[in-house]
């Protein structure tokens, strides 16, 4: 079994006979990660010419929560629908909600194509790695894996290129326009490219009621970001009930979101949890990094592009070097450091805007989010071990560890809508604006330091050093 799987090579995996596969494979990572960063790029110029400046937030929100309820029923699908019609299913949804985007006259038709984009996109995602096993040798599995991972780094560049280019030329709707012909193509290719799977009943029920309770929860602390006074009170409470009605029926729910484990007690998975939530705050400031760019910094779209994905390239790279400690010691001070690492970057950037900054400040604004970026790098690796070793059970621990991508997606989109409540409160000054949604989720990460220190405190380390 070694010699066989070791006999997989690159030239092998992008050869003719696995090409068109692979291309599927990495392609649907591949748009799903390049949307998030282009339409971040381009919200700028969309708002300018559309309007509807008060739901900037919601265009983040719209997507990833979308993308939570298509990411859990990725086995489901395949199993009633098979790998072809699922990933027919997933381009489409794509496509469609891309094409809405492109065509819409308004934020309310934005809004719904993002929606639509992220039900698309949170298959994609999710197909991509499903189905590793099923359309490569197991010789391949490990190179389809990194490839397929890869694209989101990939995205990273390519969303803010893309998206900038086309926002520098004011020519948005044709950025939704290309994004869409890329996905249609992708849906033939997966039509002749991808094997056909044996289809039945699914055996996991759908988590009907915490899919409900969640997309309330995000709705409401959404709904904040656009109301005044007391009615925002109301809203963010709302929200924070919502999220402690969703913990509960996690806990006893024949189907649910969360692993099980998760609510054992003394598992050290909640911290794990906890940690991941503090750390996705981090993340709910990339949607209006870029108009900070344009509006505080003057930076042309192409830039303010890739100033917006600065911290997720600081996540990417320094992660590669992380995920190498193994030494006990080492890897608790990482996983503890990391979310006062995030909250230094965010507090750094924060503490720079100001109006007509010079060209050093700027450039400064791309070195603190890099570092912002690198807290979450050096601690998201070991979460997922320790989250692996939350338990003994196998299956457990995979699902364990896979919670951790639906707990971040989660907390993305809550940390969305929070984003669009403290932009609003210091609007209409921009530099207020930035002012207070880099405090308030520089306090938010540091905190994540108290968890951190628990989820590491009895994780189990091959490596006793």
């Amino acid at each position: 079994m070694n010699e066989t799987k070791e006999s997989g090579s690159w030239r092998e995996l992008l050869g003719r006979r696995y090409a068109a596969v692979s291309a599927v494979l990495a392609g649907g990572v591949l748009v799903e990660a390049s949307n998030v960063y282009l339409t971040t790029s381009l919200l700028p110029t969309i708002v300018a010419d559309i309007g509807g400046a008060e739901y900037y937030a919601w265009t983040m929100t719209s997507f990833l929560v979308a993308s939570v309820i298509t990411a859990m029923l990725v086995s489901r699908l395949l199993t009633t629908r098979g790998a072809v019609a699922s990933y027919v299913i997933a381009f489409l949804l794509f496509t469609a909600g891309t094409v809405l985007c492109a065509v819409s006259p308004g934020m309310a038709t934005l809004l719904v194509g993002r929606a639509v984009q992220g039900l698309g996109g949170g298959l994609l995602a999710g197909l991509g790695y499903a189905l590793i096993q099923r359309a490569l040798p197991e010789r391949l599995w490990a190179r389809g894996a990194a490839l397929v991972s890869a694209m989101w780094g990939v995205g990273n560049i390519l969303g803010p290129a893309v998206g900038g280019l086309f926002g520098q030329f004011g020519a948005w709707r044709l950025a939704f326009v290309v994004l869409a012909g890329i996905a249609l193509a992708l849906v033939g290719l997966a039509v002749r490219a991808i094997p056909r799977t044996e289809t039945g009943p699914s055996a996991s029920p759908v988590p009907f009621g915490s899919l409900v309770l969640l997309t309330l929860a995000v709705a409401a602390v959404s709904l904040a970001s656009v109301v005044s006074g007391l009615a925002t009170a109301v809203a963010i409470a709302a929200g924070v009930v919502l999220v402690a009605w969703f913990v509960r029926h996690e806990r006893s729910a024949r189907a649910s979101v969360l692993p099980k484990v998760a609510f054992e007690p003394g598992s050290p998975l909640r911290w794990v949890y906890v940690t991941t939530v503090a750390l996705a705050f981090g993340i709910g400031t990339e949607a209006f990094i870029p108009l900070f760019g344009q509006e505080i910094g003057s930076l042309p779209p192409l830039a303010a592009g890739f100033l917006g994905a600065a911290l997720s390239l600081g996540w990417s790279v320094v992660q590669v070097f992380s995920a190498n400690v193994t030494a006990t010691r080492a890897v608790r001070a990482l996983v503890i450091a990391g979310p006062a690492l995030l909250a230094a970057g965010l507090l750094g950037y924060g503490a720079l805007q100001h109006t007509m900054p010079a060209g050093v400040v700027v450039a400064a604004w791309f070195v603190v989010l890099f570092v912002a970026g690198s807290g979450i790098g050096v601690a998201f690796p070991h979460l997922t071990v320790a989250a692996l070793g939350a338990t003994t059970d196998e299956e457990e621990g995979a699902k364990a560890a896979a919670g951790i991508n639906t707990v971040l997606i989660i907390a993305s989109a809550f940390s969305a809508g929070a984003a669009g409540v403290l932009v609003n409160l210091g609007a209409p000054d921009t530099v207020t604006s930035a002012h207070y949604l880099m405090v308030g989720f520089a306090v938010v990460a540091v905190l994540g330091v108290f968890p951190a220190a628990a989820a590491v405190r009895a994780r189990r380390v091959p490596n006793g050093a």
